[in-house]
């Protein structure tokens, strides 16, 4: 009965956790909307790596404790 809650709550604090480190990470990379306009390409690119690297780390502090 409390399984469901549990998960739901490890799933809240994961993506409330990786959204945070895409924001983080995206500072630290220089990503910016001015870069999305500018060169879409590069841009989903660079993302794609910040939510790989983000999910990663969610992954390795969060799920995989």
């Amino acid at each position: 009965d409390t399984l469901n809650d549990h998960l739901a709550e490890v799933d809240k604090t994961a993506s409330e956790m990786f959204y945070r480190l895409v924001e983080q990470l995206k500072r630290r990379d220089c990503i910016t909307e001015e870069l999305k306009a500018t060169n879409q390409m590069e841009w989903v690119q660079r993302m794609n790596v910040i939510y790989n690297e983000a999910a990663e780390i969610v992954m390795k502090e969060l799920i995989c404790v």
